[in-house]
């Protein structure tokens, strides 16, 4: 059901549906006006007294708060940072490995999940890739399959971008707790669109500027309180570790929070506009949020196979995301972006390992049935 049956006023909260049909909220998000007023509220305060005004402190601690309620976390396990890139990186760099020590994950995710983990391989780490029958489907069967007596991490993304195959995280996360593993997430392409909760995750990282409806830069770095002397800092400065009256002292000692991976003055108009994105998101309730998006999807993916197009990934189930990937057999999809890009159709040209071209469709909660319809005419 539509959650914005005035028109108006859903183009007053979401100003790119004024001039575009905006489908690309698994590349970079349009921000919607709540976001984009925190932001340049802070930008105007900040230009008529100094950009760490009286109140900042007091609304960091806010922030932690309400990021680590929507993963169902402590505010003391939160780094407020961005990109997702740097929090995989930070997890990877910051654990004590020793030749042998093996990690499980996928060559084909997306590379900022991979990177950091093969890079493993110069200290003598073991990096065992999973090879799924199809893209992206990361079962807890094919997990455990991979692992090892030496197995100290799995690295998974929560759904995989070009597939929208999501995963179970729950499953794999308590399977991987009984064995003693570790389990790092990407969750950058679920995260603000369908629940999700870190109770099996030891380490999360996810930017804003896809579903969460927020900036880029910023993100929720989690980090499970019991890891905190397990995952050493690598970035350090003088707001993680211990500096009394700005000073640096003999000996490294950070402080005591999640705090202690963030080195230096944060993005504070980016957090500013993540907090917006993700109290409109809570406003909603994300089961209504997922809820939608499968509607949507729904009436795409029908859309579609009326017109001969063939769906890579999960159509439907639990599996499906907001992700909806598809080509045509006898028609280029680069044309038929550039197609749809004149008509306002914001969408992602993607490829595949072979080099074949798809089109990726991933509307949010506040598109409509029409909108995907007059899309669907392009094509």
């Amino acid at each position: 059901m539509n959650p914005f049956p005035d028109e108006a006023e859903r183009r007053r909260l979401f100003p790119v549906c004024r001039t575009k049909f905006f489908f690309a909220h698994a590349a970079v998000t349009a921000l919607p006006a709540c976001a984009a007023d925190a932001i340049c509220a802070y930008t105007r305060q900040s230009a008529e007294m100094p950009q760490e005004f009286a109140g900042m402190a007091r609304d960091i601690r806010d922030a932690r708060r309400a990021c680590a309620e929507f993963i169902g976390a402590q505010s003391d396990e939160i780094a407020l940072l961005g990109p997702t890139s740097l929090g995989l990186s930070l997890f990877a760099n910051g654990l004590t490995w020793a030749p042998g020590d093996e990690v499980v994950c996928y060559a084909g995710d997306y590379p900022a999940n991979v990177y950091p983990w093969m890079d493993l391989r110069r200290r003598g780490v073991v990096v065992r890739m999973l090879e799924p029958q199809q893209a992206g489907e990361i079962t807890p069967a094919l997990v455990e399959a991979a692992l090892t007596p030496r197995t100290k991490l799995v690295a998974l993304a929560s759904c995989h971008f070009f597939t929208g195959q999501r995963i179970d995280v729950d499953a794999i996360g308590s399977m991987l707790r009984s064995r003693g593993v570790l389990f790092s997430l990407d969750a950058i392409q679920t995260l603000g669109a369908f629940p999700l909760s870190v109770e099996h995750v030891d380490f999360l990282s996810a930017d804003a500027h896809k579903w969460m409806l927020g900036p880029m830069a910023i993100g929720i770095v989690y980090v499970k309180k019991e890891h905190f002397e397990r995952c050493r800092p690598t970035l350090l400065g003088a707001w993680n570790v211990h500096s009394p009256n700005f000073i640096a002292q003999d000996e490294v000692r950070f402080v005591p929070t999640a705090q202690r991976y963030e080195p230096g003055v944060l993005n504070i108009g980016g957090i500013y506009g993540m907090v917006a994105a993700i109290e409109m998101l809570r406003s909603h309730g994300l089961d209504r949020v997922a809820a939608r998006i499968m509607e949507l999807k729904a009436h795409l993916v029908a859309g579609l196979r009326e017109r001969g197009y063939s769906i890579l990934g999960p159509a439907d189930g639990p599996a499906a995301s907001g992700i909806t990937t598809f080509r045509h057999e006898s028609k280029s999809a680069a044309e038929l972006f550039q197609r749809l890009e004149n008509a306002g159709v914001v969408c992602s040209l993607r490829h595949d390992r072979g080099g074949r071209d798809y089109l990726r469709f991933s509307p949010h909660f506040y598109n409509t049935e029409d909108e995907i319809s007059a899309a669907l005419a392009e094509l």
